[in-house]
């Protein structure tokens, strides 16, 4: 990619991610107008949080116009595990996680994300390409807080477990133009992934269906967003 200043995230960018994902996961996961009032207004770059949105929170820097952009550039997406997540595992389970099960994760966590999101936003007729230039909205994604309850792991005898849920994730996304480089909205939120209500079957095949329902869930909200702001210049008497 052209940008090499967005190739990988440096470390006071991940204290502003931890930091930030933190204060909304203390919030839980309701997106209430009580919830976004214990948020700043203004993030430290000058974004304004806007209110009553379907994700836990959005800032978005004031006069941003995105209507122009018709193309995506998603970089490789973070992923970083709750604190203690490793541990806590082997400390209660009889299945350990190896360090090796941890970068799998990671990694392929990672993967998914690029794939998901560029079939979904394809499908709401965004370009996804790996170019900048004019029209090219840059998606900054980063997974952070994850917490899996039953981790897929290379020990023989691992099948299943059984919880009330999956786990949990935070998203932390960042939306940059491509030409200017100006950091022009973040979005975060706080999911807790897998069926509700009940306890069922955990292993690495529901995992994936689940974390796979979250992407979907998140690339359609950014797709539906950029959609409505094409619709509505378009709708703009001139």
């Amino acid at each position: 990619m052209a940008h090499r200043s967005f190739a990988r995230f440096d470390d006071t960018l991940l204290t502003a991610i931890v930091v930030c994902a933190f204060a909304v996961g203390t919030l839980g996961l309701s997106h209430t107008v009580e919830a976004a009032k214990a948020l700043p207004e203004y993030s430290p770059e000058g974004l304004k949080l806007i209110p009553k949105t379907k994700v836990s929170a959005v800032y978005v820097r004031e006069g941003a116009d995105f209507k122009g952009y018709d193309k995506v550039a998603i970089l490789d997406c973070y992923v970083a595990f709750r604190k203690d997540w490793q541990r806590d595992q082997n400390s209660s389970k009889t299945f350990k996680v190896s360090d090796s099960d941890v970068a799998n994760i990671k990694t392929y966590l990672a993967e998914e994300f690029k794939k998901v999101f560029s079939a979904q936003l394809t499908a709401k007729g965004e370009t996804v390409t790996d170019s900048a230039g004019t029209g090219v909205l840059i998606l900054r994604p980063a997974i952070v807080n994850l917490d899996v309850n039953a981790p897929d792991t290379m020990e023989a005898g691992r099948t299943r477990t059984f919880s009330a849920s999956a786990g949990q994730a935070t998203l932390y996304l960042e939306l940059y133009d491509s030409v200017t480089s100006e950091l022009l909205a973040r979005a975060i939120d706080v999911e807790e992934v897998g069926d509700k209500g009940y306890i069922g079957v955990r292993n690495g095949v529901t995992n994936r269906a689940d974390a796979d329902r979250v992407l979907k869930k998140w690339a359609d909200l950014l797709g539906t967003f950029l959609q409505n702001a094409r619709a509505s210049a378009a709708a703009t008497p001139k």
